[in-house]
Protein backbone atom coordinates (compact mmCIF):
# COMPACT_ATOMS: atom_id res chain seq x y z
CA UNK A 1 0.00 0.00 0.00
CA UNK A 2 1.68 3.66 -0.83
CA UNK A 3 0.84 6.11 2.23
CA UNK A 4 1.24 9.75 2.23
CA UNK A 5 2.97 11.47 5.08
CA UNK A 6 3.87 15.05 5.76
CA UNK A 7 7.42 15.15 7.30
CA UNK A 8 11.28 16.53 6.61
CA UNK A 9 12.39 15.65 3.41
CA UNK A 10 15.50 14.30 5.30
CA UNK A 11 13.69 11.97 7.12
CA UNK A 12 12.37 10.83 3.91
CA UNK A 13 15.67 10.35 2.31
CA UNK A 14 16.36 8.29 5.31
CA UNK A 15 13.50 6.15 4.78
CA UNK A 16 14.19 5.46 1.11
CA UNK A 17 17.48 4.19 1.95
CA UNK A 18 16.08 2.17 4.90
CA UNK A 19 13.38 1.08 1.86
CA UNK A 20 16.83 0.27 -0.56
CA UNK A 21 17.79 -2.39 2.36
CA UNK A 22 21.59 -0.94 2.68
CA UNK A 23 24.11 -2.98 4.35
CA UNK A 24 26.57 -0.45 5.32
CA UNK A 25 26.18 3.27 6.34
CA UNK A 26 29.56 5.27 7.08
CA UNK A 27 28.88 8.66 7.75
CA UNK A 28 29.78 11.69 9.38
CA UNK A 29 27.54 14.13 10.38
CA UNK A 30 27.43 17.84 8.49
CA UNK A 31 24.69 20.53 8.16
CA UNK A 32 22.29 20.44 6.38
CA UNK A 33 22.89 16.68 5.87
CA UNK A 34 22.83 15.44 9.25
CA UNK A 35 19.48 14.55 10.05
CA UNK A 36 19.55 12.15 7.22
CA UNK A 37 22.39 9.74 9.02
CA UNK A 38 21.38 10.84 12.25
CA UNK A 39 17.51 9.01 11.32
CA UNK A 40 19.64 6.14 9.66
CA UNK A 41 21.21 5.38 12.86
CA UNK A 42 18.20 5.45 14.58
CA UNK A 43 16.88 2.94 12.07
CA UNK A 44 20.11 0.64 12.96
CA UNK A 45 20.03 0.62 16.34
CA UNK A 46 16.35 -0.04 16.93
CA UNK A 47 16.73 -3.20 14.65
CA UNK A 48 14.72 -1.31 11.46
CA UNK A 49 17.16 -1.80 9.11
CA UNK A 50 19.79 -4.73 9.26
CA UNK A 51 22.42 -3.01 8.04
CA UNK A 52 26.09 -2.10 10.01
CA UNK A 53 26.20 1.60 10.71
CA UNK A 54 29.89 2.99 11.11
CA UNK A 55 30.19 6.69 12.84
CA UNK A 56 33.73 7.59 11.33
CA UNK A 57 35.98 11.06 12.41
CA UNK A 58 35.56 12.69 8.85
CA UNK A 59 33.91 12.75 5.29
CA UNK A 60 37.50 11.55 3.81
CA UNK A 61 37.24 8.04 5.94
CA UNK A 62 33.67 7.90 5.28
CA UNK A 63 33.75 7.38 1.53
CA UNK A 64 37.08 5.24 2.44
CA UNK A 65 34.53 2.82 4.37
CA UNK A 66 32.12 3.24 2.11
CA UNK A 67 34.97 2.12 -1.03
CA UNK A 68 35.46 -0.66 1.17
CA UNK A 69 32.36 -2.02 1.92
CA UNK A 70 31.37 -1.79 -1.54
CA UNK A 71 34.54 -3.66 -2.84
CA UNK A 72 33.80 -6.51 -0.35
CA UNK A 73 30.08 -6.82 -2.09
CA UNK A 74 27.76 -4.72 0.51
CA UNK A 75 24.95 -2.16 -0.48
CA UNK A 76 26.35 1.05 0.38
CA UNK A 77 25.40 4.54 1.32
CA UNK A 78 26.84 7.91 2.69
CA UNK A 79 25.61 11.38 2.72
CA UNK A 80 27.41 14.82 2.86
CA UNK A 81 27.56 18.66 1.69
CA UNK A 82 29.64 21.43 0.97
CA UNK A 83 32.78 21.02 2.93
CA UNK A 84 32.34 17.40 3.60
CA UNK A 85 32.02 16.69 -0.20
CA UNK A 86 35.38 18.39 -0.38
CA UNK A 87 37.37 16.63 1.65
CA UNK A 88 36.18 13.28 0.16
CA UNK A 89 37.59 14.90 -3.05
CA UNK A 90 40.36 12.25 -3.69
CA UNK A 91 38.39 9.03 -2.68
CA UNK A 92 35.12 9.93 -5.20
CA UNK A 93 37.96 9.38 -7.98
CA UNK A 94 38.69 6.41 -6.71
CA UNK A 95 34.78 5.05 -5.76
CA UNK A 96 34.28 5.43 -9.80
CA UNK A 97 37.57 4.52 -10.94
CA UNK A 98 37.04 0.92 -9.23
CA UNK A 99 33.85 1.15 -10.30
CA UNK A 100 31.96 0.98 -7.25
CA UNK A 101 27.96 1.40 -7.04
CA UNK A 102 28.14 3.64 -4.23
CA UNK A 103 25.13 6.12 -3.64
CA UNK A 104 25.31 9.46 -2.18
CA UNK A 105 22.75 12.46 -1.15
CA UNK A 106 24.52 15.36 -1.60
CA UNK A 107 22.79 18.46 0.22
CA UNK A 108 23.48 20.97 -1.55
CA UNK A 109 25.41 23.80 0.35
CA UNK A 110 27.53 26.63 -0.11
CA UNK A 111 31.63 26.11 0.10
CA UNK A 112 33.46 28.60 2.52
CA UNK A 113 34.95 31.19 3.27
CA UNK A 114 32.99 33.06 4.54
CA UNK A 115 31.20 30.07 6.36
CA UNK A 116 27.68 29.10 4.71
CA UNK A 117 25.66 26.56 5.44
CA UNK A 118 22.80 27.40 3.12
CA UNK A 119 22.58 26.45 -0.10
CA UNK A 120 23.79 26.79 -3.37
CA UNK A 121 25.59 24.57 -6.05
CA UNK A 122 29.03 25.16 -5.62
CA UNK A 123 29.79 21.96 -3.65
CA UNK A 124 28.40 19.60 -6.53
CA UNK A 125 30.08 22.09 -9.23
CA UNK A 126 33.23 21.22 -7.82
CA UNK A 127 33.24 17.32 -8.50
CA UNK A 128 31.93 17.73 -11.74
CA UNK A 129 34.57 15.68 -13.31
CA UNK A 130 34.52 12.66 -10.19
CA UNK A 131 33.06 10.11 -12.95
CA UNK A 132 29.85 9.78 -10.82
CA UNK A 133 26.29 9.78 -11.96
CA UNK A 134 24.71 12.91 -10.85
CA UNK A 135 21.09 13.66 -10.61
CA UNK A 136 19.17 16.46 -9.08
CA UNK A 137 15.95 16.43 -7.24
CA UNK A 138 13.11 19.23 -7.26
CA UNK A 139 10.62 18.50 -4.33
CA UNK A 140 10.39 16.04 -1.08
CA UNK A 141 8.83 13.31 -3.53
CA UNK A 142 11.83 13.04 -6.24
CA UNK A 143 14.44 12.83 -3.26
CA UNK A 144 12.94 10.29 -1.85
CA UNK A 145 11.87 8.36 -5.50
CA UNK A 146 15.58 9.05 -7.02
CA UNK A 147 17.42 7.67 -3.78
CA UNK A 148 15.63 4.42 -4.09
CA UNK A 149 16.11 4.57 -8.31
CA UNK A 150 19.94 5.57 -7.58
CA UNK A 151 20.73 2.17 -6.40
CA UNK A 152 18.92 0.12 -9.33
CA UNK A 153 21.25 2.43 -11.95
CA UNK A 154 24.44 2.40 -9.87
CA UNK A 155 24.23 -1.38 -9.60
CA UNK A 156 23.52 -1.83 -13.04
CA UNK A 157 25.92 -4.42 -14.16
CA UNK A 158 26.46 -1.73 -17.66
CA UNK A 159 26.83 0.62 -15.11
CA UNK A 160 28.62 -0.55 -11.89
CA UNK A 161 29.35 3.81 -11.40
CA UNK A 162 28.20 5.20 -7.90
CA UNK A 163 25.39 7.78 -8.16
CA UNK A 164 24.98 11.28 -6.26
CA UNK A 165 21.79 12.68 -5.86
CA UNK A 166 21.36 16.14 -5.59
CA UNK A 167 19.19 17.53 -2.99
CA UNK A 168 19.10 21.65 -2.08
CA UNK A 169 20.27 21.86 1.69
CA UNK A 170 17.36 23.60 3.85
CA UNK A 171 15.84 24.85 1.14
CA UNK A 172 14.58 21.02 0.86
CA UNK A 173 16.70 18.54 3.60
CA UNK A 174 14.43 20.88 6.17
CA UNK A 175 11.62 21.28 4.64
CA UNK A 176 8.22 19.40 5.55
CA UNK A 177 6.49 18.05 2.63
CA UNK A 178 4.06 15.24 1.99
CA UNK A 179 5.70 12.41 0.48
CA UNK A 180 4.14 8.89 -0.69
CA UNK A 181 6.16 5.99 1.05
CA UNK A 182 5.91 2.93 -1.32
CA UNK A 183 4.89 -0.02 -0.13
CA UNK A 184 8.27 -2.25 1.02
CA UNK A 185 6.93 -5.17 -1.32
CA UNK A 186 6.84 -3.08 -4.26
CA UNK A 187 10.22 -1.85 -3.50
CA UNK A 188 11.67 -5.22 -3.14
CA UNK A 189 10.45 -6.18 -6.89
CA UNK A 190 12.06 -2.80 -8.31
CA UNK A 191 15.04 -3.27 -6.70
CA UNK A 192 16.88 -6.67 -6.44
CA UNK A 193 19.10 -7.77 -4.15
CA UNK A 194 22.61 -6.56 -4.99
CA UNK A 195 24.63 -8.65 -6.94
CA UNK A 196 28.44 -7.42 -7.46
CA UNK A 197 30.50 -8.00 -10.25
CA UNK A 198 33.20 -9.11 -8.18
CA UNK A 199 34.29 -9.09 -4.83
CA UNK A 200 37.22 -8.93 -2.06
CA UNK A 201 37.16 -12.00 -1.09
CA UNK A 202 40.24 -14.13 0.70
CA UNK A 203 38.64 -17.34 -1.04
CA UNK A 204 38.77 -15.51 -4.64
CA UNK A 205 41.35 -13.43 -4.39
CA UNK A 206 41.59 -10.42 -6.33
CA UNK A 207 43.18 -6.93 -6.89
CA UNK A 208 41.06 -3.98 -7.09
CA UNK A 209 42.66 -0.48 -7.58
CA UNK A 210 46.54 -1.51 -8.30
CA UNK A 211 49.00 1.01 -9.12
CA UNK A 212 48.14 2.03 -12.71
CA UNK A 213 51.19 2.18 -14.87
CA UNK A 214 51.41 4.33 -18.07
CA UNK A 215 50.76 1.31 -20.11
CA UNK A 216 47.50 0.35 -18.54
CA UNK A 217 46.37 3.92 -17.18
CA UNK A 218 44.30 5.63 -19.92
CA UNK A 219 42.55 2.44 -21.10
CA UNK A 220 41.42 2.33 -17.74
CA UNK A 221 40.43 6.00 -17.05
CA UNK A 222 38.58 5.57 -20.97
CA UNK A 223 36.63 2.02 -19.72
CA UNK A 224 34.89 4.73 -16.84
CA UNK A 225 34.38 7.48 -19.89
CA UNK A 226 32.58 4.71 -21.93
CA UNK A 227 30.55 3.35 -18.58
CA UNK A 228 29.87 6.64 -17.66
CA UNK A 229 28.66 7.82 -21.16
CA UNK A 230 26.80 4.49 -21.08
CA UNK A 231 24.52 4.95 -18.04
CA UNK A 232 22.77 7.30 -19.77
CA UNK A 233 20.58 4.92 -21.33
CA UNK A 234 20.25 2.79 -18.35
CA UNK A 235 19.32 6.08 -16.18
CA UNK A 236 16.63 6.25 -18.74
CA UNK A 237 15.36 2.85 -18.39
CA UNK A 238 15.44 2.95 -14.48
CA UNK A 239 13.15 6.03 -14.83
CA UNK A 240 11.14 4.49 -17.41
CA UNK A 241 10.42 1.69 -15.11
CA UNK A 242 9.99 3.63 -12.05
CA UNK A 243 6.99 5.17 -13.88
CA UNK A 244 5.63 2.01 -14.90
CA UNK A 245 5.82 0.86 -11.36
CA UNK A 246 4.31 3.67 -9.23
CA UNK A 247 3.15 5.99 -11.56
CA UNK A 248 5.66 9.06 -11.39
CA UNK A 249 7.40 9.73 -14.65
CA UNK A 250 11.21 11.10 -15.01
CA UNK A 251 13.16 11.97 -17.71
CA UNK A 252 16.49 13.36 -17.81
CA UNK A 253 15.26 16.40 -19.06
CA UNK A 254 12.16 18.29 -18.51
CA UNK A 255 10.00 20.99 -19.88
CA UNK A 256 7.24 22.87 -18.86
CA UNK A 257 5.23 25.74 -20.33
CA UNK A 258 4.82 27.08 -23.87
CA UNK A 259 5.52 24.61 -26.18
CA UNK A 260 8.08 25.70 -28.56
CA UNK A 261 8.47 28.83 -26.41
CA UNK A 262 11.16 31.62 -27.78
CA UNK A 263 12.21 32.19 -24.49
CA UNK A 264 13.67 29.34 -22.04
CA UNK A 265 14.46 29.04 -18.74
CA UNK A 266 17.19 26.24 -17.96
CA UNK A 267 17.04 25.15 -13.70
CA UNK A 268 18.21 22.15 -11.92
CA UNK A 269 17.05 21.76 -8.31
CA UNK A 270 14.72 23.24 -6.06
CA UNK A 271 14.67 26.21 -7.57
CA UNK A 272 13.15 24.96 -10.89
CA UNK A 273 9.51 24.60 -8.91
CA UNK A 274 9.83 28.55 -8.32
CA UNK A 275 10.57 29.24 -11.70
CA UNK A 276 7.39 27.17 -12.97
CA UNK A 277 5.58 29.46 -11.05
CA UNK A 278 7.03 32.76 -12.50
CA UNK A 279 6.64 30.93 -16.26
CA UNK A 280 3.34 29.70 -15.55
CA UNK A 281 2.36 33.48 -14.72
CA UNK A 282 4.11 35.10 -17.85
CA UNK A 283 2.62 32.07 -20.11
CA UNK A 284 -0.73 33.49 -19.42
CA UNK A 285 -0.30 37.00 -19.86
CA UNK A 286 0.57 35.87 -23.66
CA UNK A 287 4.66 35.37 -23.76
CA UNK A 288 6.36 32.92 -25.54
CA UNK A 289 8.28 31.39 -22.20
CA UNK A 290 8.96 27.91 -21.39
CA UNK A 291 11.43 25.82 -18.90
CA UNK A 292 13.80 23.37 -19.45
CA UNK A 293 15.08 21.55 -16.10
CA UNK A 294 18.13 19.35 -15.84
CA UNK A 295 17.56 16.06 -13.95
CA UNK A 296 20.64 14.63 -15.08
CA UNK A 297 23.60 16.31 -14.88
CA UNK A 298 26.31 13.85 -15.44
CA UNK A 299 26.56 12.08 -17.97
CA UNK A 300 24.79 15.52 -19.63
CA UNK A 301 21.88 14.11 -21.99
CA UNK A 302 23.09 15.96 -25.03
CA UNK A 303 20.26 15.02 -27.22
CA UNK A 304 17.55 15.62 -25.14
CA UNK A 305 18.54 18.54 -23.97
CA UNK A 306 18.97 19.47 -27.84
CA UNK A 307 15.38 18.10 -28.39
CA UNK A 308 13.88 20.42 -25.70
CA UNK A 309 15.76 23.64 -26.74
CA UNK A 310 14.80 23.52 -30.52
CA UNK A 311 13.68 26.18 -32.27
CA UNK A 312 14.25 28.53 -28.65
CA UNK A 313 15.45 32.25 -29.89
CA UNK A 314 16.76 32.74 -26.17
CA UNK A 315 17.66 30.79 -23.44
CA UNK A 316 18.10 31.95 -19.47
CA UNK A 317 20.73 29.48 -18.19
CA UNK A 318 19.99 29.42 -13.80
CA UNK A 319 23.11 28.82 -12.00
CA UNK A 320 24.00 28.86 -8.81
CA UNK A 321 27.39 28.49 -8.80
CA UNK A 322 30.31 30.86 -9.28
CA UNK A 323 33.23 29.34 -12.02
CA UNK A 324 35.89 32.59 -10.85
CA UNK A 325 37.69 33.55 -13.73
CA UNK A 326 35.44 31.95 -16.84
CA UNK A 327 32.64 34.33 -17.32
CA UNK A 328 30.04 31.97 -16.90
CA UNK A 329 28.62 29.89 -14.18
CA UNK A 330 29.31 25.91 -14.53
CA UNK A 331 26.13 25.09 -15.98
CA UNK A 332 25.94 27.94 -18.98
CA UNK A 333 29.76 26.62 -19.62
CA UNK A 334 27.93 23.25 -20.92
CA UNK A 335 25.42 24.61 -22.98
CA UNK A 336 27.44 27.42 -24.62
CA UNK A 337 30.29 24.38 -25.65
CA UNK A 338 27.09 22.27 -26.34
CA UNK A 339 25.71 24.73 -28.60
CA UNK A 340 28.76 25.67 -29.98
CA UNK A 341 28.87 23.50 -33.59
CA UNK A 342 25.22 23.91 -33.69
CA UNK A 343 24.58 25.80 -37.23
CA UNK A 344 21.18 27.44 -35.30
CA UNK A 345 21.65 28.37 -31.60
CA UNK A 346 19.49 30.44 -29.16
CA UNK A 347 21.32 33.54 -27.48
CA UNK A 348 22.19 32.63 -24.07
CA UNK A 349 21.90 35.00 -20.59
CA UNK A 350 24.14 33.61 -17.79
CA UNK A 351 22.20 34.56 -14.38
CA UNK A 352 23.99 33.01 -11.04
CA UNK A 353 21.34 33.78 -8.36
CA UNK A 354 20.52 31.99 -4.91
CA UNK A 355 24.35 32.03 -3.34
CA UNK A 356 24.57 31.03 -0.51
CA UNK A 357 21.08 30.67 0.35
CA UNK A 358 19.80 33.90 -1.07
CA UNK A 359 16.16 33.71 -1.88
CA UNK A 360 15.21 34.25 -5.83
CA UNK A 361 11.87 34.97 -5.82
CA UNK A 362 9.05 34.68 -8.28
CA UNK A 363 8.98 38.33 -9.15
CA UNK A 364 12.83 38.15 -9.82
CA UNK A 365 12.18 35.55 -12.37
CA UNK A 366 9.87 38.18 -14.18
CA UNK A 367 12.35 40.30 -13.70
CA UNK A 368 15.30 38.47 -15.42
CA UNK A 369 12.77 37.58 -18.75
CA UNK A 370 11.61 40.99 -18.74
CA UNK A 371 15.64 41.90 -18.93
CA UNK A 372 16.25 39.34 -21.15
CA UNK A 373 13.65 40.87 -23.77
CA UNK A 374 15.01 44.15 -23.50
CA UNK A 375 18.74 43.09 -23.75
CA UNK A 376 19.85 44.63 -19.97
CA UNK A 377 21.39 41.66 -19.01
CA UNK A 378 25.04 41.13 -19.25
CA UNK A 379 26.21 39.78 -22.14
CA UNK A 380 28.78 37.52 -20.56
CA UNK A 381 27.08 36.60 -16.77
CA UNK A 382 24.78 38.49 -14.43
CA UNK A 383 25.29 37.98 -10.78
CA UNK A 384 21.68 38.43 -9.68
CA UNK A 385 20.86 40.62 -6.68
CA UNK A 386 24.25 41.36 -5.28
CA UNK A 387 23.66 45.03 -2.55
CA UNK A 388 25.07 47.68 -4.47
CA UNK A 389 26.86 48.61 -0.50
CA UNK A 390 28.25 45.16 -0.42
Amino acid sequence: MTKAIGLEVSLAIAEAVKQANVDIVAAYPITPQTHIVEELSVYVANGELDAEYVPVESEHTAMSACVGSSAAGARTYTATAAQGLALMHEILYIASGMRLPIVMTVANRALSAPISIWNDHGDIMSERDIGWVQIFAENGQEAYDLTIAAFKIAEDHRVLLPVCVNVDGFILTHMIEPVLFIDQKKIDAFLPPFKPAMTLNPDKPVTMGPVGVPEVYMESRKQCEEAIMGSRQVVAEVFSQWGQSFGRDYKLIETNGQPRAKVLFVTMGSQGETTMTAVQDLSESGESVGQVRIRLWRPFPREEFLEAIAGAEELIVIDRALSPGVYNGPVAQEIKALLYEQPQKPKIHNVIAGLGGRDVTVKDFKKMYEMSRKNELDPNYTIWGVRSDA
